[in-house]
């Protein structure tokens, strides 16, 4: 599985933020943002912060994509 968040980029470029706006509105840390930048999972809680202070949907920001070898076969 891999996590996107170019939906997250793309949005603040449509609403004229900076990742330093994000930070502050959202309440997360320059470390978090940090993981963000280079896609890494950070938790759900964060998700949340950053949605509401975007006014979006958790589909807004991120994308899952699944390898057929993620799963074996299996859900």
């Amino acid at each position: 599985m891999e996590i996107s968040y170019k939906k997250l980029w793309k949005l603040l470029i449509d609403k004229d933020w900076k990742k330093k706006d994000l930070e502050e509105k959202a309440q997360i840390s320059h470390y978090t943002m940090n993981k963000l930048v280079h896609g890494d999972n950070v938790t759900t809680d964060t998700l949340a912060k950053i949605c509401k202070a975007l006014d979006c949907k958790l589909d807004d920001i991120m994308e899952m994509t699944f390898e057929e070898d993620d799963n074996n076969g299996a859900l």
